[in-house]
């Protein structure tokens, strides 16, 4: 969970400015493999999930809720075109934000800076988290772990994203939620 950082009025203001509201239907992608779209996007409503494609195969890397900001890291960090894909799992209202104006505000404003850095320190943070219990704990433990970490995505998201995103099967996942594992 994102802790808490000051942001000045000013910056929320000159933010605010650069948003474009976006409205999605369920499964729209808002990122593509091999494109470069230009935009992040903060989530109001509604909840996203990121994955790879490998071999045909969808591989589910994480989920975002409300209050989130999501986005290609390679875009936004390499300026090269994505490595996977970010689609919605439901209707979203989302803020657009191109990717050149979000770099400027968190490279010109410290308290913008700040406030990025504690974003991806806490994803950071999940994602080691996250390939620590891959490592340690068996299919039924990182079930628990997702449930407490992650309890709007074990409500909202298919069960196969969710099998997908703990590395097991969907039958693994639907007799671990029976309590029949």
């Amino acid at each position: 969970m994102l802790r808490r950082c000051p942001v000045s009025d000013e910056s929320l203001a000159e933010l605010a400015s650069l948003l474009m509201p976006c409205r999605f239907p369920k499964r729209h992608r808002l990122v593509n493999e091999g494109e470069a779209r230009g935009l992040a996007y903060f989530i109001e409503t509604g909840m996203t999930r990121s994955y790879w494609i490998v071999d045909g195969e969808e591989i589910t890397t994480s989920f975002s809720t409300e209050g989130t900001l999501v986005f290609s890291m390679d875009e936004v960090y390499y300026g090269k075109a994505s490595e996977e894909c970010v689609e919605t799992i439901e209707p979203a209202l989302a803020y657009g934000i191109a990717v050149d104006n979000l770099r400027r505000i968190v490279t010109q404003r410290l308290d913008m800076a700040i406030w990025w850095s504690l974003i991806h320190e806490d994803e950071y943070r999940r994602l080691h988290q996250s390939h620590k219990e891959r490592l340690t704990l068996d299919a039924a433990g990182r079930y628990r772990a997702f449930a407490i970490q992650q309890p709007e995505a074990c409500r909202r998201a298919r069960l196969t994203d969710i099998a997908s995103y703990l590395g097991i099967t969907l039958s693994t996942l639907s007799r671990i939620r029976a309590g029949r594992m």
